[in-house]
């Protein structure tokens, strides 16, 4: 610490390491490594997350869906797996859901629900029964009761039927007339012709023969007024006819259903007692009705001339619209569902319609082509999913906010650009009940509940997942819990109790601050692998402290290139820093850098030019545009803490310059505020300050020291420059008081302050702080308002007042000077 010879600072504390010793130590207790600790079942750390998830699965209530949010790695999946994998007490009442053809409306399937396992046990009996009258049928119509009845219905009417035409062919003898068949293009027509020398012949023959005076006119019109009645009686004799070919055909449907009838009701009625519900009784009702009036599908195609057999498209299914699409099937199932759709696409979360082109080259779908998805699979039960995957699918979050807030889904094909445009159905709506959890990160709720009406009333429950816990002795025997579990599910060797303690110690500096442990337990998990492999490698039994500090330091070396690389600068002096002598209006400041998941800090030069004027602190970042809007505030605290200490009895003429030398990326933050103001002051009184000393540090218009983030990285930064430029034990890091509990500090720097190679000195104020970086007293306002000579603030304030006395008798010789040039 620097001094003068006149007058010194008053001692400022110094972190000792026991001040900084952060270590976890488990205390006098029985445990010597994790074979004698029972590995972890429940969830660690969690309890608010937890009660608010329970919450949300034990309201049934419409809405009362859960969404959890929390910073991954934090064990949001698995603590939901866990909660609802508990929930076996909870046994909902689950349904099989079958899709069956609509007689009525065959563009749109109806829905028949059945207890858990009837929906196959029902799809099986209606194969029964068609294959069944499938086999039977078609013997009823070979039989010979069949047979004899039929000739009996065939034979009364052919009889009637010849008793028809036998009176009007007897007609036509008396009259002369016979009926013939005239071939009229490619068919025959019949037609009645007179009788002439026992020959039938034309009347436009006879005509002919008329004109030629070879028949009698007389006879010619006799003949013609009988073919005209006769025509007329033929006509009808043809209609009569044809009404017993339709009464004939009537008669032997009736026949067949007669026949058929008492079969297909026996056989319905066993399935309406089997199936007593509504909707299925209304179904078997259509299905007799269709059966009964259709006998036609039970006779099989048969091949034409020529043909072996008949070709496919004569041969289609003529039953396929009785079969039954089982697309929800829940039997075997004793408890409720628990679905984590890890790929929510519209098909895998909805269901979907598959389209096949037919022989005609078009797409079409029928019922039998219609699938589940998770949401239905989950009816009943629960469906976890992640809302980064739901909103990035196009079309999901607006049918899934339709269906959770109609309790019904429908299973419609997704195809925005048509292009399966073709035959569709509309199948029925199905109604379902299910607690969906979706997991995300606590901006994307935040934005959700700010733009979106319809989130506010589908998730009701909202848990937070906290990334850290209190540190505690329950909290550590807990973690050695999960190291055990580790353990035990990887087939790892176990850790010796040093090794527990020091996974803790690790979770400390995840979590920021010495009083908690991190629940960001995916990291946890893998640091405890990578410290069993480092154990693997120098064959030892037991995973001890220096297995983990392995693995910790084996993890930073694979992703602190960019360090590395910024550090070469420092060596070569390309970045150009002082860590020893001092100098006026210079200082290091101490910034981190963030790349990805890895973080590090290095100092960067601060410097002040100081002048007479009236432009106050300039921001050369902010007139370059390089400032962010934080870093600007604070150099505006900066002009506030200066008016207060030093314009109350005068006007600040002065314009100081601040500058982040080497700096070409922009700066942002106000945690160089309290630095940029000790170098003001040390340019305004030409004071020399230590360059031995790195500062860090955000502050108030009144001189508070305030905390800042990145405390950690920014001392070990410093240190690691220092140390490549050789420890003198003079060099530290002034930091905010308020940061010391957050000071969880490699090891390699703990033995440093420990050996009083390095320092570390918590401040309040900025008079603590330039005292410590000048050896100065500080100084402090008299009952006269002034300050005491030979401290830093009565050196500024009597600069100051010179400069403001230089400026007015500048202003004032620039006229008188004026005027005598004039």
């Amino acid at each position: 610490m620097p001094t003068t010879k006149k007058t010194r600072a008053k001692k400022v504390r110094e972190l000792t390491f026991k001040d900084l010793n952060y270590y976890v130590s488990a205390g006098p207790i029985r445990i010597k490594s994790s074979k004698d600790v029972a590995p972890c079942r429940d969830i660690i750390g969690q309890e608010k997350a937890i009660n608010a998830i329970r919450l949300g699965l034990d309201i049934e209530s419409v809405g009362y869906n859960v969404f959890v949010t929390g910073h991954a790695g934090t064990g949001r999946t698995t603590t939901i797996k866990h909660l609802l994998e508990g929930l076996e007490n909870k046994v909902p009442k689950l349904n099989d859901v079958c899709y069956v053809y609509s007689f009525k409306n065959e563009d749109c399937p109806r829905i028949l629900l059945f207890d858990a396992g009837d929906g196959c046990r029902f799809k099986k009996d209606m194969g029964y029964l068609i294959s069944s009258l499938r086999k039977v049928v078609p013997k009823i119509f070979i039989s010979e009761d069949y047979k004899d009845r039929q000739s009996r219905v065939v034979r009364e009417f052919e009889t009637r039927q010849k008793e028809l035409i036998g009176t009007f062919e007897e007609k036509l003898t008396k009259a002369g007339f016979v009926m013939v068949q005239v071939q009229t293009g490619l068919g025959v027509r019949n037609e009645i012709q007179p009788l002439i020398d026992d020959e039938p012949g034309s009347l436009d023959k006879l005509e002919h023969l008329a004109k030629e005076g070879k028949f009698p006119l007389a006879r010619l019109d006799e003949l013609r007024r009988a073919w005209y009645s006769l025509r007329r009686e033929f006509d009808s004799t043809t209609v009569e006819s044809k009404k017993l070919s339709t009464k004939l055909e009537e008669a032997l449907a009736k026949l067949d259903q007669s026949m058929v009838a008492p079969l297909v009701a026996d056989k319905v009625n066993l399935l309406r007692k089997r199936y007593p519900d509504e909707k299925t009784l209304t179904y078997l009702d259509e299905v007799e009705e269709v059966l009964i009036n259709d006998l036609d599908r039970f006779r099989e195609a048969q091949p034409r001339r020529g043909e072996e057999e008949a070709p496919p498209y004569r041969k289609q299914e003529p039953f396929e619209e009785f079969s039954v699409n089982v697309i929800l099937d829940n039997s075997g199932v004793d408890k409720a569902p628990i679905v984590i759709e890890t790929s929510p696409t519209y098909k895998n979360l909805f269901g979907s319609l598959e389209r096949v082109v037919d022989r005609f080259g078009y797409w079409r779908t029928d019922f039998t082509r219609i699938f589940s998805g998770s949401l239905l699979k989950a009816s009943g039960g629960y469906l976890v999913i992640n809302v980064m995957d739901i909103l990035t699918e196009p079309g999901v979050w607006t049918h899934l906010k339709r269906t959770l807030r109609n309790q019904e889904i429908e299973i419609t094909g997704y195809d925005p650009f048509y292009m399966m445009a073709g035959a569709g159905i509309k199948p029925e709506p199905i109604p379902i009940d299910v607690k969906v959890v979706m997991i995300g990160d606590p901006n994307i709720y935040h934005q959700l509940w700010a733009l979106d009406e319809d989130f506010k009333k589908i998730f009701k429950v909202k848990a937070e997942f906290d990334n850290v816990m209190t540190l505690n002795k329950r909290n550590i025997k807990r973690y050695f819990e999960f190291v055990s579990k580790v353990v035990a599910n990887d087939d790892l060797p176990h850790f010796e109790l040093s090794g527990m303690e020091a996974v803790c110690d690790y979770a400390l500096r995840l979590s920021g601050r010495r009083d908690r442990l991190s629940t960001r337990f995916t990291a946890i998990s893998d640091i405890i692998r990578e410290a069993a492999f480092c154990c693997h490698q120098r064959r030892g039994r037991l995973v001890s402290r220096k297995d983990v500090h392995c693995a910790v330091n084996s993890r930073r070396s694979r992703i602190n290139l960019l360090e590395q690389k910024v550090q070469e600068l420092y060596d070569n002096n390309t970045l150009m820093v002082s860590t020893s002598g001092t100098a006026v209006g210079q200082i290091n400041g101490l910034a981190v850098y963030s790349v990805g998941e890895f973080s590090f800090g290095r100092p960067a030069r601060i410097t002040v030019n100081t002048s007479l004027g009236k432009q106050g602190v300039i921001n050369i970042e902010r007139e370059a545009d390089l400032s962010g809007p934080i870093h600007n505030k604070g150099v505006l605290v900066l002009s506030g803490y200066l008016r207060q200490m030093f314009a109350q009895d005068k006007p600040l003429a002065m314009s100081a310059s601040i500058s982040f030398e080497q700096s070409y990326s922009g700066v942002d933050g106000d945690s160089a505020s309290s630095t940029e103001i000790y170098a003001i002051l040390s340019s305004i009184a030409n004071l020399p300050i230590s360059q031995s000393l790195a500062v860090t540090g955000s502050m108030n218009q009144k001189g508070e020291i305030q905390p800042i983030g990145g405390v950690n990285e920014k001392v070990e930064g410093f240190f690691d420059v220092c140390r490549a430029k050789r420890l003198t034990g003079r060099q530290g890091v002034i930091i905010p008081h308020q940061n010391v509990d957050d000071l969880i500090l490699r090891p390699d720097v703990m033995d440093a302050v420990s050996g009083g190679k390095f320092h570390i000195y918590p401040v309040k104020t900025i008079n603590e702080g330039i005292e410590i970086l000048t050896g100065l007293p500080a100084g402090k306002r008299n009952a006269r308002g002034k300050y005491a000579k030979g401290t830093v603030m009565g050196m500024v304030d009597e600069k100051l007042h010179q400069m403001a006395l230089a400026l007015q008798f500048f202003g004032k010789d620039h006229g008188k000077n004026d005027k005598n040039d004039d």
